[in-house]
């Protein structure tokens, strides 16, 4: 695989160390208390994905959620389903003050289910959001292979010609 652009770079190693900080801040919540240090450490890696484009950001992010509950709900996702993973992801990234309508908007854009209206939700709370969900879905490890995949549907999308 060639090098990725700069701005690719910056942006999974930023997921990655957001997705692994919000797991262990999730089970230090667990425990007790989130860690000064991992909430630090997860608002540093946000902080670099806010400093992004927001499509390459939306994109990437969006394509990793969506592999990660394909992978979990091979059947298909029902009701419930997103009902489970909301209030999972909610629940889970109390320590972080999870907004379960920004979470929905992160769960209904990775599955393309855009409403009419533009969402009135910033860019970097989404991105926010999406790590926290990441965290949750991956149980704070890095979601690597979804990550790459999400990365190389976006690299191929753009080099494929419009008619």
């Amino acid at each position: 695989m060639p090098a990725l652009p700069l701005p690719v770079r910056v942006l999974t190693a930023a997921v990655r160390d957001g997705v692994t900080a919000a797991g262990r801040a999730d089970a230090a919540a667990q425990a007790g208390a989130a860690s000064p240090d991992e909430v630090a450490a997860f608002e540093e890696a946000a902080g670099r994905l806010a400093a992004l484009d927001p499509v390459l950001v939306a994109g990437v992010l969006g394509g990793t959620v969506r592999s990660l509950l394909e992978e979990r709900h091979p059947d298909g996702l029902d009701a419930e389903d997103l009902r489970a993973a909301l209030e999972g992801g909610t629940r889970a990234a109390g320590w972080a003050g999870a907004d379960p309508e920004v979470l929905l908007v992160v769960l209904t854009g990775a599955l393309g289910l855009t409403p009419d209206e533009p969402s009135a939700v910033p860019p970097p709370a989404v991105a926010r959001h999406a790590l926290l969900l990441l965290a949750h879905l991956t149980g704070g490890r890095p979601p690597t292979a979804h990550l790459d995949a999400a990365v190389a549907e976006l690299a191929r999308a753009q080099t494929v010609e419009m008619p």
